[in-house]
């Protein structure tokens, strides 16, 4: 019997190679420890200025602006 080019019948046409796995296993953890560690160091920058109170004034502006 002839060989098929079914891709079912070729179980290695469906697998991806081992490097392409482990490609996919380790993007998550850069990505992971980049997105926790400028979390941080936001958070120790701009949290004392985020929990300011709104100036009046820019208050007023941003009424007024609405009014339009």
């Amino acid at each position: 019997m002839a060989e098929s080019d079914d891709p079912e019948q070729k179980p290695e046409a469906k697998m991806p190679d081992a490097d392409a796995r482990d490609r996919k296993r380790r993007k998550g953890t850069p990505d992971a420890a980049f997105d926790v560690w400028l979390r941080r160091g936001l958070h120790a920058m701009f949290d004392e200025v985020a929990q300011e109170p709104i100036p009046e004034e820019l208050i007023r502006l941003i009424e007024a602006d609405r009014r339009k």
